[in-house]
């Protein structure tokens, strides 16, 4: 099994602190030995899209990227561009966006370097002889830093599930290329459903999608398989085929999650933050209710072992009513599909073991 150190959230004293906690984390887990002096190491985390204000807290980023140069490592934070349009979709608003979240160098103490360049052109191949792939893009930063932590805000997901270590992995050290490879599935429009109302077009981020004798039309030459035309379709029309698109999307997520690793054996470390558990990805540029309490943070230097115990944690909690948590609100059942009831969460955690990101058993160490 691998371990996995869990911190709670109760503090009496300023050592039980949020703050002091990560710091103890950081040794426990054994990140002193990933973390060596002169790394140009990564801090690989999601800032957040503008608007949304469930993303990681910068203090806890700082505590991270302190410990790093107590080891007398270079410390950076880092992510990739998008592959829809928004606030983060080149590395100039990405950086702007993270400052404006907080992720500054005041107070973060290292610089933001978007690891796929200034337009999403700066990667590599890495090959992984996968199901899906022979070869996967990785963002080239990511594989130059010589050591990595992932530093992940635990949430749901309308196509993943969820969004943990393995994900923040697969999409976050992808450039929009590679993005755009593990999405793969494109949706369909229930032409009896739609009302011509034409929200799908104002939010396409590709112009995909026109307005043609009342009814939405999808060009799949243009679309990414982003899934906001869903989202923000008032009548349900545009849907992806559940039954067949959700398992290859995640096999697709886990291959590309093995080869953001696999040039550093030993030298990449997690942590999971279980707090404001929302409902969809900090890619959209809103923050839902939360749909359980906080429960804490984990560490780990196993991605498919943290995320299944965040799995655990979060299933064992009763759901908050009155959210996005429609179903499953009992302790022991699966919060993710009581959201999105056509997701499978835990499939992430079987494919990834499978070929070898990780392992799925782990034992829970608390502080």
């Amino acid at each position: 099994m691998a371990d996995v150190y869990f911190a709670s959230l109760r503090a009496r004293s300023h050592h039980e602190s949020k703050v002091q906690k990560i710091r103890r984390l950081f040794d426990v887990a054994g990140f002193n030995e990933i973390v060596r002096p002169g790394d140009l190491a990564a801090v690989k985390l999601h800032v957040g899209e503008r608007g949304c204000d469930a993303h990681i807290n910068p203090i806890f980023a700082r505590q991270v990227v302190d410990k790093m140069k107590e080891r007398g490592a270079h410390p950076f934070i880092t992510d990739t561009g998008t592959l829809y349009a928004g606030s983060r979709a080149d590395a100039v608003r990405h950086t702007v966006t993270a400052i404006e979240h907080g992720f500054a160098y005041a107070v973060v103490s290292a610089p933001v370097i978007i690891a796929d360049g200034l337009r999403g052109d700066y990667w590599s191949e890495v090959p992984v002889s996968g199901k899906h792939f022979q070869r996967v893009r990785i963002a080239g930063s990511i594989l130059d830093a010589d050591s990595m932590l992932v530093l992940s805000h635990v949430k749901g997901h309308d196509l993943a599930g969820f969004g943990g270590a393995i994900k923040n992995l697969a999409m976050g050290c992808a450039p929009p290329s590679g993005k755009a490879e593990q999405h793969a599935g494109r949706p369909f429009v229930e032409i009896e459903q739609c009302g011509g109302c034409g929200k799908c077009t104002r939010v396409c981020p590709q112009a995909a999608i026109t307005i043609t004798e009342g009814r939405a039309q999808i060009n799949p030459e243009h679309c990414v398989g982003c899934g906001d035309c869903m989202r923000s379709c008032p009548t349900g029309a545009i849907e992806f085929d559940w039954s067949t698109e959700i398992q290859p999307f995640l096999e697709r997520l886990c291959e590309y999650a093995l080869g953001a690793v696999l040039n550093k054996p030993g030298r990449v470390g997690y942590i999971n933050f279980l707090l404001n558990i929302t409902p969809d990805c900090d890619c959209v540029p809103w923050s839902d209710a939360a749909i359980v309490p906080d429960i804490g943070i984990l560490a780990s230097t196993d991605p498919v072992a943290i995320d299944h115990a965040s799995l655990d944690l979060i299933n064992s909690q009763r759901g908050f009513a009155r959210t996005a948590l429609e179903a499953n609100l009992a302790p022991g059942e699966d919060k993710f599909k009581g959201i999105w009831d056509y997701t499978d969460a835990h499939y992430q955690i079987t494919y990834a073991a499978a070929i070898g990101l990780g392992n799925a058993s782990y034992h829970l160490i608390e502080l």
